[in-house]
């Protein structure tokens, strides 16, 4: 069988890292090939997209970076790792009201700056910031532009003081700092108690099988599982190339916009296609030519 390229998407179980799900279906998949879209914490589950083979240089190129998440929480602490399952370091006594919580919530909408957790992966001066906390260090964290497309309360028990978010952000949202965050707007204190990803990269839990059905598989029946790598791209205009344009362009060529017939404003990207087969991605240039900038088809 020749080399997997496409998409699986797993739903990543409790206790895993994202590295130890590329592992996995690195060994799985038969290739060193593998690109995933987007870091979750070993306590958190859900959508994990994994890209295999030519596939994995799209992970870059996928216009679509937003997340959605599933997130309980608990007020009333405080812990380092601003999850529960961190060393607590305050507590507060006082009781929120549901009406307070989602006000507050809803001041979260919006674009706002947030400031990494000193628990991330985030790099200050080539350090890791986790790498820094476990040795007890703390720096300073320049805070970040995100935006929090939708935040909404879903339950909340105000005998227990914990509920459950529904959340829709940018690439590089921090839940727990959220949720922090709004603790600390209710004159009290927040910690993450559970986080599942519903939706990263364009995918959903629709599209994720289990990670051990996947480790499971053989390599025919993974080829077979996976999504095509042209739903990466399936939002950008589709263009169709004659036979002698693929054979061009699949060989390195730039193709002439003006004598296809097409004009694209400049930097547009255009999904290029043969009859019914995926043929890759191009940007067009200044010049006026469709330059590749994922290439599906080999020559």
């Amino acid at each position: 069988m020749s080399e997997l390229n496409g998409i699986i998407c797993i739903n990543k179980p409790q206790g895993f890292t994202s590295f130890d799900v590329a592992a996995v279906m690195r060994k799985a998949a038969g290739t060193r090939k593998i690109g995933h879209g987007g870091t979750l914490d070993p306590n958190a589950t859900g959508v994990l997209p994994v890209f295999i083979g030519r596939a994995a240089k799209t992970v870059d190129l996928n216009p679509n970076q937003d997340k959605r998440y599933h997130a309980h929480f608990r007020l009333g602490i405080q812990t380092d790792t601003q999850d529960v399952w961190g060393e607590t370091l305050k507590t507060s006594d006082r009781r929120v009201t549901k009406e307070e919580l989602c006000r507050a919530v809803e001041a979260f909408n919006g674009d706002i700056l947030q400031t990494p957790p000193m628990y991330s992966a985030v790099r200050v001066d080539g350090k890791r910031l986790y790498e820094l906390a476990r040795k007890g260090i703390e720096v300073e964290r320049k805070a970040r532009p995100i935006t929090v497309y939708s935040a909404a309360v879903l339950s909340f028990d105000e005998d227990n003081q914990c509920g459950e978010l529904d959340v829709k952000c940018s690439k590089g949202t921090y839940i727990r700092t959220l949720i922090n965050d709004i603790g600390e707007t209710l004159g009290s204190y927040a910690s993450m108690s559970g986080l599942m990803r519903t939706e990263a990269a364009g995918f959903s839990l629709c599209d994720c099988i289990e990670l051990e059905k996947a480790r499971a598989m053989t390599t025919n029946e993974l080829g077979a599982a996976l999504i095509p790598t042209e739903r990466i791209f399936s939002r950008y205009a589709e263009i169709q190339l004659d036979k002698k344009q693929r054979s061009m362009f699949i060989n390195g060529a730039v193709l002439d916009c003006g004598k296809m017939g097409i004009s694209p404003q400049a930097g547009e990207i255009l999904r290029l296609k043969y009859e019914e087969s995926f043929v890759g991605a191009a940007k067009c240039g200044g010049d006026g030519g469709l330059h590749s900038i994922y290439l599906n088809e080999l020559r």
